[in-house]
């Protein structure tokens, strides 16, 4: 986010400066570390004239013009610190064309359920459990998507359409395919192997794009760590956290075979159906490569399974040879059955649907829900492993006290509070603390629940495409009469997506009606912390209240996010017993039921694909809109960055995590600029994201040098999203240990902010807090005679301009 000049704050802070502690020897550096949104250095800075001291064009550290000496001036700097801007926008922004990365959120969820798990001991045997299924979950989303490319280029295309002479003669590019012809490529088994080249393609375009990635953030190696045995401290602080580059190549090696082996297996089915009925000699072949597929696939579970991230120190193990047999002999595989299913075969004839592409999808649905259902039994073991190990507890510790729904009061001209303190007004009934309740998001569950919703987005992306492309093909057809369609499966997944749209509508209204009744409820309370008395304006009142309400909103993300999981998990449930049971599409289920349910059956499928489509191109509109528009930008990037900040432990297609380039230069750049002098201090300033990039650099750091840095967060998201949705990482006692390392730490945050909040750290009886007291926003009513302007409600923009942020961050180099 853009951030004030250094002078113009501190003009703002005016008669602070003599209150503020004495500075200490030794240069000190601020290293500001900006949030989501593609902030420039320049903005960060406040200065168009910059230096690059360190890093690339993608990012790097910068200083104003006349500080690029400073190490040489120290003494002009004794009374304040040297600014240093390091910037990551280019890891997440760039051109608009990146906006297609969000058709790889079904990845990118499964991905982060590896890192959603409850706190436990690392050897609980619950462990091994949870990370291969979810790594399992992740490979069947690659087959999904696999066999819908299969389904909608062999099944829909080359043997329904180009199968059929009139849905042939609606597409001229058809032709050549077209049975009506009666020409080499006419055969069935041909006309598959041909299309197979579509979904081989799609398999090279992720593998190349994963590939291309992978060089440009997880290549990227770390500091070799001074002792290369650290076992027993928690994950974040272990030196192979961010350097996941052969898991990365391994998992896409495995996902890559799986891909492969779905189109292999598309092309056998058809082929070995029709050698099975008429009983002839190339069946044993089909039956042999049938088999060597099958030992393949066992091969690619059973290196799922062996493909466990290594923390402990940096993972440089070369690929061993089964894992290198197993990539090269799934593609090796795709020759011969190619030549298999393009063999001569003059009486076959194609008709109906593919053969076996129902019962792959009906498999697949099945066994991803149970998956799922798996996976909440290893949280909930996992679960149970924490609280008989005592994880999540601060014994010995006082809590940190809840932070109450109450609007700070505004300060005077000295700029203290009008009243020295806060105007503790009374809190509406149905206030919360400020920041969410403590503990997991979901009681543990958050990893299955974002599982579920990979899985269902998954299922939604590939049904709504089928659906869309046999509607296409078939053009003012009927489906399930023009063309038989896609497997039941999908169609009754296509025609469920209306009557989710609507079950949504309910918690959304709900939310909606919430935030209404809180607003209305904060207006007295806004009026009183103010103390507008009679002069009051409802508008005024109306927006600060507005802005308290909707900061309260992130807090039910976990209702929300549990909400559409289980919308997902019953409508697979309903959508595989529907197709099942009744053999039919939905319209054709209901042909005979009164003329209201057919309708509405017929409505159902008919505008489910559409919805489908509808919401893709949205999907995409605004993921450009986010790269063009700052406010798209800010709304979107925050979910975006929290999804791609994790490594990429479960899949590798997912989008790459800008984190194992982020945290290795801000480690090398703390330890190197302070090993330079042991005089120097540091103060790490971290905004919103780059206040998680910061923590996970100084977990990074050794002890000594830890001592040597300060913490100051604003807009900080570690509790409040990551602490409660990733409390296995950065749990409170993975706080209360960042803490304890690094005692010089100072949050700041507003009540107004939706995305920052408390840390509420423990400390011990007597020990200074962590949070400091919630900054006012906006800092008056309206408007005075310091303020001419009405003055704007940041919520979680410019806490550089607050005049209380110099004061923080110069008694924190003071405690240095």
């Amino acid at each position: 986010m853009q951030e004030q000049s250094r002078g113009q704050v501190q003009q703002q802070d005016g008669d602070r400066a003599a209150e503020a502690p004495e500075a200490a020897s030794g240069l000190a550096l601020e290293l500001l570390v900006h949030g989501v949104g593609g902030t420039t250095p320049q903005d960060m800075l406040a200065d168009p004239h910059l230096v690059q001291l360190t890093g690339d064009s993608v990012a790097g550290t910068y200083r104003r013009w006349p500080d690029r000496d400073a190490e040489d001036n120290p003494e002009r700097y004794r009374d304040g610190a040297v600014e240093e801007a390091y910037s990551w926008a280019g890891l997440t922004s760039g051109s608009a064309g990146r906006a297609l990365w969000l058709l790889l959120l079904p990845f990118m969820f499964a991905n982060l359920a590896h890192w959603m798990r409850p706190p436990a001991p690392r050897t609980a045997r619950a462990q091994g459990l949870y990370d291969i299924v979810v790594r399992v979950i992740a490979a069947s989303l690659t087959v999904l998507l696999t066999a819908a490319a299969c389904e909608a280029a062999l099944d829909l295309t080359a043997w329904q359409c180009a199968g059929t002479g009139a849905c042939a003669a609606h597409h001229s590019w058809l032709g050549f395919l077209s049975v009506t012809r009666g020409e080499w490529w006419s055969e069935p088994g041909r006309r598959l192997t041909l299309a197979a080249v579509v979904p081989l393609a799609l398999v090279g375009a992720l593998w190349w794009l994963s590939h291309m990635t992978w060089t440009s953030y997880e290549a990227q190696r770390p500091a070799d760590p001074p002792d290369s045995s650290r076992d027993d401290v928690p994950p974040m602080e272990m030196p192979g956290f961010w350097y996941g580059m052969r898991l990365v190549r391994r998992l896409r090696m495995v996902h890559v075979a799986v891909a492969v082996l779905t189109i292999v297996l598309a092309l056998l089915m058809p082929t070995l159906h029709y050698d099975r009925t008429t009983h002839g000699p190339l069946a044993v072949l089909g039956w042999i490569l049938v088999g060597v597929a099958a030992v393949l696939a066992v091969g690619a579970v059973a290196a799922l399974a062996r493909s466990s991230r290594r923390e402990t120190k940096q993972d440089n193990r070369p690929d061993s040879l089964a894992m290198r047999g197993l990539h090269w002999a799934s593609l090796a595989l795709l020759l011969p059955t190619a030549v298999y299913a393009g063999w001569a075969r003059s009486d076959w004839q194609s008709g109906g649907r593919l053969p076996g592409a129902g019962g792959v999808f009906a498999t697949l649905c099945l066994l991803q829900l149970a998956l799922v259902l798996l996976l909440v039994v290893a949280a909930l073991l996992l679960r149970a492993a924490g609280k008989a190990a005592g994880a999540g507890t601060t014994a010995g510790l006082k809590p940190a006290p809840e932070t109450p729904v109450v609007v700070p009061s505004p300060r005077g001209a000295d700029g203290g509070d009008a009243d020295g303190g806060t105007a503790n007004a009374a809190a509406a009934p149905t206030d919360t603390a400020f920041g969410g309740p403590d503990g997991p998001a979901l009681l543990g569950l958050a990893g299955p629940a974002t599982a579920m919703l990979g899985v269902g987005l998954g299922n939604l992306f590939t049904a709504g495409a089928t659906v869309w492309a046999a509607q296409w093909l078939m053009g003012k057809g009927t489906l399930g009469v023009t063309l038989p369609g896609p497997p039941l499966l999908l169609i009754w997944h296509s025609s469920g997506v209306p009557v989710l749209a609507v079950l949504l509508l309910l918690p959304l209204v709900w939310l909606a009606v919430r935030m209404m009744l809180h607003k209305q409820a904060l207006k007295a309370q806004v009026n009183a912390a103010y103390r507008t008395g009679g002069h009051t304006s409802p508008t005024r009142t109306g927006e600060i209240a507005g802005a308290l309400a909707k900061a309260g909103l992130t807090d039910s993300g976990p209702v929300v996010i549990g909400t559409l999981a289980a919308l997902a998990f019953l409508l697979a449930a309903v959508s595989l017993v529907g197709a099942l049971a009744g053999g039919r599409t939905p319209a054709l289920a209901a042909a005979g039921e009164p003329t209201l349910v057919s309708y509405a059956a017929t409505t159902l499928q008919s505008v489910g694909s559409w919805l489908v489509g509808m919401f893709v191109v949205v999907l995409v509109a605004v993921g450009r809109s986010a790269y063009k528009q700052i406010a798209t930008r800010r709304t979107v990037g925050v979910f975006w960055d929290i999804g791609t900040f994790w490594p990429r432990a479960a899949h590798p297609f997912a989008p790459p995590c800008y984190a194992e380039r982020a945290v290795p230069d801000l480690h090398w750049r703390i330890r190197t600029w302070l090993h330079e002098d042991p005089d120097r201090r540091l103060v790490l300033s971290g905004h919103s994201q780059g206040t998680v990039l910061a923590a996970a650099a100084v977990w990074q750091l050794d002890p000594a040098t830890r001592e040597r840095v300060a913490l100051l967060t604003y807009g900080c998201p570690l509790r409040r999203l990551y602490g409660r949705f990733f409390p296995g990482f950065m749990g409170p006692e993975d706080l209360v240990r960042l803490h304890t390392d690094a005692p010089y730490w100072r949050n700041l945050f507003r009540v107004t902010d939706p995305i920052g909040g408390p840390v509420r750290v423990a400390v011990p009886p007597g020990g200074q807090p962590v949070d400091a007291p919630a900054l006012t926003d906006p800092l008056v009513y309206d408007r005075d005679e310091r303020h001419p302007l009405p003055v704007p409600i940041n919520a979680h923009s410019d806490y550089r301009a607050d005049p209380r942020f110099l004061m923080e961050r110069d008694v924190l180099l003071s405690q240095l």
